[in-house]
């Protein structure tokens, strides 16, 4: 659970920051997703989501 917690933590802390640094590209990228199809906004958020837990699991295996 303090690993989950973590990890929202530095999640939140990288989109702040790129929201800080970079607020027009945001707005930008925003409307481009407002004016997205589903399915293959779908499909990315399966395949960023699959190598997240890819990347959880191999760190984790490395450390033990």
């Amino acid at each position: 659970m303090t690993d989950l917690i973590a990890a929202l933590g530095l999640m939140l802390a990288i989109e702040g920051l790129c929201l800080a640094a970079f607020p027009a590209a945001w707005r930008r990228a925003m409307r481009a997703v407002l004016h997205a199809p589903e399915a293959p906004m779908r499909i990315a958020g399966l395949l960023v989501g699959a190598a997240g837990v890819l990347v959880v699991f191999l760190v984790r295996m490395g450390l033990h």
